[in-house]
């Protein structure tokens, strides 16, 4: 099944962000925490992602200008319905991947387990 998911791309990711921190922080995990899996999925560091959110990048381009690190493709589960390693369109599967560690945060994994040390 092809769904359109142009509209994601187009979201602000700092609209995104405050519902990643509200969501760990609601299972008592902190911002740090959230900022450390973003900064491991996509290279950048706290600098780097405050422009992004200044400047609310879409995410679109917030995954164009990052760095993906190699091991996210040891992330597997089902996310929002879907396979995350069955994902195939490149953008949405990287959104999906973020997503995905964000919810093993809430869920309690421990860190190293979520950056698949």
């Amino acid at each position: 099944m092809k769904t359109d998911n142009t509209r994601i791309y187009k979201i602000s990711f700092a609209s995104v962000y405050l519902h990643y921190i509200a969501k760990a922080e609601k299972k008592g995990r902190t911002k740090a925490e959230v900022d450390e899996i973003i900064f491991w999925v996509t290279g950048y560091d706290s600098e780097k992602l405050q422009k992004i959110i200044d400047h609310k990048v879409d995410f679109e381009t917030f995954f164009a200008e990052a760095h993906i690190n190699p091991n996210v493709s040891k992330i597997t589960g089902v996310i929002c319905g879907y396979r995350v390693e069955e994902i195939e369109d490149g953008l949405m599967q990287k959104i999906r991947y973020l997503d995905k560690l964000i919810d093993e945060l809430a869920k309690g994994k421990s860190m190293d387990k979520i950056l698949r040390k």
